[in-house]
């Protein structure tokens, strides 16, 4: 343990209501002006950066997002929560000390008054524990040569408890130097390219089809996708603060489009509902005089939807990879997909000049 038990809850809770809002948001540029308010954080006159964050950048396909990507495999989760640069020291102080004066002359604190205490000398009088050193006036002697670092929380993790287990109080790291061992949760370029991956926003698998909406009992539906949904989206995050960088880029690239007729009575084509990428496309748009051909992707459904549709879904494989500092090469990540659904009417007629 890092402090007694009963210190590190109450120092925990008071640090919670005393350090508010080191949360990470979305630079405004990124998914098309879709993200959360812009955070560059502050600086005084030393240069030292105030409450610095993730910055985002790229994400969008060229023709416009359509969703975020969703992971192939479900037991694969972005980080909830991180230890990352907060505040340079004469910063950390001013507000630490600040509103930690202000607390201790709240009427009826109680234990936290004692929590308070123990926080005021362990910033202020070098009082620490196992593995947790304290600090001599909050380290301002070292002001511009490393910065506080505190817990940020995911905003697009749902489970509220997760988003704030990263609840540690803020703890000193040198310029150039790696977080204590003992913050698993310090932030990491891999962190950093899983945010960017939950983030990216990838173009729509709206498929075009032959015939278009109402298709035919029998009748093979020629399915395709425009090639300007194949080109690569890239996503960066990064923190940058003086003395300390840190970047990952994630790379999603399209892969395989599949195809689920929304019935079992159809057939796809190919026959696994995958239809690869070939030549810089996914199947062939339909042409005049190609009726009696079979499609490279599509679908033939085997009975009609008795004046309802049936919903074909249309998912798209994206290949992600990411690399970012200290990587010398990509490293894989788990699929990505985003997927569309399209209404589509079978009537009973058996065949039809195209």
């Amino acid at each position: 343990m890092r402090r007694a038990a009963t210190a590190c809850l109450s120092l925990s809770l008071v640090v919670g209501g005393l350090l508010t809002g080191p949360v990470a948001y979305a630079d405004e540029d990124f998914g098309n002006g879709k993200g959360g308010a812009k955070e560059e954080g502050g600086s005084d006159k030393t240069g030292i950066y105030a409450a610095a964050t993730v910055r985002y950048s790229g994400a969008v396909a060229k023709n416009g997002g359509s969703g975020n990507v969703t992971s192939a495999d479900v037991n694969w989760d972005p980080p909830a929560c991180w230890y990352a640069p907060y505040l340079g020291a004469k910063d950390f102080k001013k507000k630490m000390s600040a509103n930690i004066k202000d607390q201790m002359n709240t009427p009826g604190l109680g234990s936290g008054g004692s929590a308070l205490g123990e926080l005021k000398r362990h910033y202020e009088d070098d009082y620490g524990w196992t593995d947790t050193p304290g600090y001599k006036d909050y380290n301002v002697e070292k002001d511009g040569k490393g910065m506080f670092w505190a817990g940020f929380e995911n905003p697009d993790e749902p489970d509220v408890l997760k988003r704030m287990s990263c609840s540690d109080i803020p703890f000193w790291v040198d310029n150039g130097e790696p977080a204590p061992p003992q913050y698993e949760e310090a932030i990491t370029p891999e962190m950093l390219a899983a945010l960017a991956y939950q983030h990216m926003e990838l173009p729509g698998t709206k498929v075009t089809l032959a015939p278009e909406a109402v298709t035919k009992v029998n009748l093979p539906t020629w399915a395709w996708l425009d090639k300007a949904v194949f080109d690569d989206v890239k996503a960066t995050a990064e923190i940058d603060v003086p003395g300390f960088n840190l970047q990952a880029t994630t790379t999603a690239t399209p892969k395989s489009l599949t195809l689920d007729p929304g019935t079992k009575d159809a057939t796809t084509i190919p026959a696994n509902g995958q239809c690869p990428i070939a030549d810089g496309k996914i199947g062939e748009p339909y042409a005049k005089g190609k009726s009696k051909e079979t499609p490279p992707c599509g679908i033939l459904y085997r009975r009609s939807s008795g004046g309802d549709t049936f919903p074909l879904k249309a998912s798209l494989t994206w290949e992600i990879s990411w690399q970012g500092t200290g990587q010398a090469d990509a490293v894989g990540m788990p699929n990505g997909t985003i997927e569309a659904v399209q209404d589509i009417t079978v009537e009973e007629i058996q065949s039809i000049n195209r």
